[in-house]
This record gives C-alpha cells, structure tokens and sequence, in this order.
C-alpha cells in the first residue's frame, strides 16, 4: 500500500455510468444534448432579479426548474437553489445508470462535489434579514444551506451513501478534480461515486462577488456576450447549473449489466502563477500529464474541450498551449459552454457530460457565437463552427482553468453506450 493508501497493483478502471444534467440548455442529459447539437443557446436577460441597475445583465438561467418536484418537500426551505439542482442531478444520474443505492453496501458509495460560492441566494435572504428586521429572523438552517459542503452533505444523506464524502472548491476547475477524486475513491475501495458539481449565484449578492474578478462580459447582446476565441471577446456570461455523473468500478458495473459512456482515461491539475508568467506553459505541462497518465500520446486526442475563457489573454494563452502539446490546428477544439455561460462549480461537470454524450453520439459539436477570423486566439486552433462535425471521436480532453489559478484537465474514452 503506498502513502496515499492507494494499492500498488493496479489502477481500477473508473467508467461513468449515469449522467444527470440541470443546466440552461435544458433539464435531462437528453435535452441538453439536443439544444448542444442545434446550437439553441440558454443566455438572455437576467430574470431572478432585476438587473437594471448592474453592469451585467446577460446570464444563463436554468428553465423551468421547480424544486417542489425535484426535492424532497422539507429539504426545499432548508437548502439553497445549488443543493436543489444537485439532488435533482443526482437522482437523474443514478435513475440514468439504473444504479439503486439500496443494492449496494453503504460505506462502499461515496459522493465528491465540486463547490463555488455555496449557497449564495440563500444566504443572501438571510442577511437582509439579518439587517433588516434583527438576528430573532435569521433562520436556523443559514449556516448549513450556505456552507460550501451541503451539497455533498445532502446528497448522500438522501441516498445512504456513508463511504468517503468531500468537496473541492476549485471553482470553474472544481468539476474535473472531483473527478479525479471519485477515480482515486474506487482505488480505495469505494464501488460507486457520485460527483459532479453545480452552481446558482444569480442573485444580487452572487453577482457583485463576481465582478470583482473583473472577468464578467457587461455587453447586453446575449448572442454577442461570450464569444470564446474571438478577438472582440470582453468576457464571460456567468450562469447557473450542473452536473452529476456515477463513476463505477469497471468490473462492478460490467457485473450488474451497465453499460458506460466513457471512462476516465487520465487527470492531471497544476495551478496558475500570476498572469502574464506562463499560464500557457503551466496548462501545458498540465495536459501532458494527463496524457502520461493515461498512457497516451496527443495525436490520439480527438477533441479538445476547451476551457474558453472568453477573455483575449486568456484564450491566446490556452490556444497556445494546445498548440504547443498537438501542434497547430492538429486537434478540433469546441467550446459548448458558449451556449450555457460559465457555470463555476458546474462549468466543467457539464462539459464532460457533454464530452461523453459526443463520444457517444460520435459528433463533435459546435462553438456558438465566435466568427471565424484571421487573427486571434481562434486562428491558432482548429475550432469548430456552424455545425457539429461528425468525426467519429474517441477520446475526448477536457480543460478548466479556475479563478486564482487552478488548471485541470482530465482525458475520456468513449464507452458502448448511446443516449
């Protein structure tokens, strides 16, 4: 047994199962793809508050979610907008992969999430109640609904999931970690992970806290607003949802007859110096080790999905860095999150459901929004526009790059499941 307390035979093969997805494009792994594939974007005005009198008035709103039939009835003035489209992902991923908890021995279920802010809307109520009307009005559930592990918490609570239980607050970054968590969780011992991540910070609060990182898109346009890749791009569209996905041990899911998307090749995670000194570089040396984890070498990339920014430095430094590891417009690189915004602890748990639902499908979709060009970061790559191309893909690399610095990125291969 190494230090780590991972054995040292061999690596269990970890495949994704199940996906559950709650995001702007749709609720259900089916829907979304859908809108993926006919380019149907989920970005307009902010609707949840008005957003007169902020700099940012474009976002992606989850559609026709109701908590009241997705979460249990007391959980849903316990818990925050985040955990509601966590437990809603969850029981889709799981109804998806025909997983039943109650088959499986309790300590050997874990659940890793990804986290951002928490839950910021609910925490927001409660400190205008605070404020307003005095301490006697805040509510008692305040300190567990806005904690950054609820989500996690609640989650395996509901389903009897008493293994392993953790969270990593990586934002934009969070979800592909998680996943190399739930890899690192069935190597010692767990049998089934659900992890993904999500995110609901379209709340005044929520808002004003992003816009210190001065990386948020003020244009009013939302077809115009987050144009990854592109010169005239001023930024992201922020936005809200996620993911879920269960992570099983191959042979455990082969045994009870499920069939998987994908499987989780290689993950590898660096961080970030400052900008301006090599964050290129650093995504660079990032991704090779990805790809000697998984024993790969870069020409059997098929796709790329790509972390897209949306900011020119940024993305000039990303599609120099696969430049750098493929060569110039060696691999397709496809953004869907144009159609979505960025999703912070969601972000990259929904783009590697929508990684594996390409594999699947066989079709590398489209990135919405940018112009080809001859210049900028878009001239560097191969990026794929206007339609999805049907190119047979195999394997898949994720990126996500997160605020403060963190870089990850985790490698898929296809599986024999269709959607």
């Amino acid at each position: 047994m190494s230090a780590t307390g991972i054995g040292t035979g061999a690596r269990q093969r970890a495949v994704i199962t199940g996906i559950g997805v709650v995001a702007p494009t749709g609720i259900g792994a089916r829907r979304h793809w859908e809108s993926v594939l006919a380019g149907k974007s989920g970005l307009g005005r902010i609707t949840r508050f008005d957003p007169a009198g902020y700099p940012v008035k474009v976002a992606g709103e989850v559609p026709g979610f109701d908590a009241r039939g997705e979460v249990p009835g007391r959980l849903v003035p316990q818990t925050d907008r985040f955990t509601h489209f966590a437990l809603a992902a969850a029981r889709a991923a799981l109804d998806d992969a025909s997983a039943d908890p109650v088959a499986f021995p309790e300590y050997e279920m874990a659940v890793v999430t990804a986290s951002s802010s928490g839950g910021t809307e609910f925490g927001q109520q409660e400190m205008e109640r605070l404020y307003r009307k005095g301490p006697s009005w805040v509510g008692a559930y305040q300190s567990i609904a806005w904690f950054y592990a609820a989500t996690t918490g609640q989650v395996s609570i509901r389903h009897g999931m008493r293994g392993p239980c953790g969270v990593l607050c990586c934002e934009q970054a969070g979800g592909l970690d998680a996943l190399g968590q739930a890899r690192r969780l069935l190597d010692t011992g767990s049998r089934l992970v659900l992890s993904g991540g999500t995110d609901a910070s379209l709340c005044p609060y929520g808002l004003v806290a992003q816009l210190s990182s001065g990386g948020l898109s003020t244009v009013d346009d939302p077809a115009r607003a987050y144009l990854p890749f592109d010169p005239s791009a001023q930024g992201h569209v922020p936005g809200e949802g996620g993911a879920f996905l269960v992570v099983e041990r191959a042979g455990s899911a082969a045994a009870r007859g499920a069939r998987p998307y994908g499987e989780v090749l290689g993950y590898a995670a660096g961080f970030d110096p400052v900008e301006g000194s090599g964050r290129a570089a650093v995504l660079a040396a990032v991704v090779r080790r990805a790809l000697a984890d998984a024993s790969m070498t870069p020409d059997r990339v098929d796709v790329v999905f790509a972390d897209a920014a949306g900011a020119p430095a940024a993305d000039h430094a990303e599609a120099r860095a696969l430049t750098e590891v493929f060569g110039a417009g060696a691999v397709p690189v496809t953004a869907p999150k144009s159609l979505t915004g960025r999703l912070y602890a969601g972000g990259a748990a929904l783009d590697v459901a929508t990684a594996l639902l390409a594999l699947s499908s066989g079709v590398v979709p489209h990135t919405v929004g940018p112009r080809p060009r001859r210049h900028g970061p878009a001239a560097e790559i191969d990026l794929v526009l206007d339609q999805p191309r049907s190119s047979g893909p195999r394997t898949a690399l994720v990126l996500a790059r997160g605020h403060g610095g963190f870089t990850s990125a985790l490698l898929l291969g296809a599986g024999d499941r269709t959607l």
